[in-house]
């Protein structure tokens, strides 16, 4: 009997890390428009590693197809 729960046990906690580390993160950032200038300050649900770094990447993608222009990554959270 325990030969069968050891896997099963294994395989568990191996699958709660690893969708914790794809976690849904909150990037709050600071973006603006030209002509005529405008600036906001929102936020935004991005997938991936919950870091400043890996945020950025994402959010400047996105407000770019919008035709924002991306000033700073504030700070990220977990969803």
């Amino acid at each position: 009997m325990k030969h069968c729960i050891t896997p099963l046990v294994l395989a568990s906690a191996l699958s709660l890390f690893a969708s914790a580390a794809l976690a849904d993160c909150t990037a709050v950032y600071k973006a603006k428009q030209d002509n005529p200038l405008r600036l906001e300050q929102s936020s935004i649900t991005v997938s991936g590693p919950c870091t400043i770094a890996a945020a950025e990447a994402i959010v400047k993608a996105e407000l770019a197809a919008k035709g924002w222009t991306l000033l700073k990554v504030l700070s990220v959270s977990e969803s």
